[in-house]
């Protein structure tokens, strides 16, 4: 009897774990799918993720590759990278499919939006990052490129340092979640959160200094969205916040006319 009831609880956990397994191996099958249909224009996303540095570039001057195996092995990197990142969607569906059987039915009418916003942020980071924060940064650097010295960038620390920037406006533009996720769980209220926002522009300030470059133009393009991104996040979780309580003051106020129950 007692080796019975052991198999059923360990059943369970089995099949979670199996569950889990099969999630992992779609993710994994995900990103090499789209690594393998990406691979043919490695060069070509390479190209188009160096355009702007190339732009900047003094004219005659190209990247270069100090390593040997740099030309191959750079925009491999990368494609695997773009790979990663364009398999984001997938990979969150089969997180949110694992997770969701264990959410109660309000948890999962906010997990769902949160999702969305989630990957719809992070590609807005990244965007936000190749389109107006590399052109004003790689100018500035040109600009300042003392003179007798050639701007001839290696490509593989090229990439590094693009990669860094990418996800780091990825994640920093993720503060509306983290920031309405604490207000939703009741880990802080409104009304702290809005009476710490000076300390939190500040830190803005500290993470894009020790996220970007040490020049004041890529710190404050990072900074100021997320102190604009903490204020949206503030704003949804005190919408939704009120929106709770009023469901609860309706739920006791409907609770409270009904008439009492008569005893037989």
């Amino acid at each position: 009897m007692s080796q019975a009831s052991d198999s059923d609880q360990e059943m369970p956990l089995v099949s979670h774990l199996t569950e889990l397994r099969t999630r992992l191996l779609r993710i994994i099958g995900a990103v090499l799918l789209l690594f393998a249909g990406l691979f043919y224009f490695s060069q070509e996303i390479y190209a188009l993720v160096a355009a702007p540095l190339r732009a900047y570039l003094p004219e005659g001057a190209t990247m270069i590759a100090t390593g040997v195996a740099s030309p191959f092995l750079t925009p491999f990197k990368l494609t695997m990278m773009v790979a990663l990142f364009l398999s984001m969607p997938i990979v969150l569906h089969q997180v949110w499919g694992f997770i969701a059987p264990g959410l109660y039915k309000h948890e999962k009418r906010i997990a769902i939006p949160l999702l969305i916003s989630s990957i719809l942020l992070f590609y807005g980071g990244m965007a936000f990052a190749y389109f107006v924060v590399f052109p004003i940064m790689f100018g500035f650097f040109a600009s300042v490129t003392p003179e007798g010295v050639a701007m001839m960038t290696d490509i593989g620390q090229y990439l590094d340092f693009v990669l860094t920037l990418f996800f780091a406006f990825g994640v920093a533009f993720e503060i509306p979640v983290a920031t309405f996720l604490l207000i939703w769980v009741g880990i802080v209220d409104v009304a702290a959160l809005r009476k710490g926002r000076p300390y939190v522009i500040v830190g803005c300030f500290a993470v894009g200094m020790v996220l970007t470059p040490p020049d004041v133009f890529s710190q404050t393009l990072l900074a100021v969205p997320m102190w604009l991104l903490f204020e949206a996040g503030l704003l949804c979780g005190s919408l939704v916040k009120r929106r709770d309580e009023h469901d609860a003051e309706a739920a006791g106020q409907e609770h409270n006319d009904q008439p009492p129950s008569t005893q037989p």
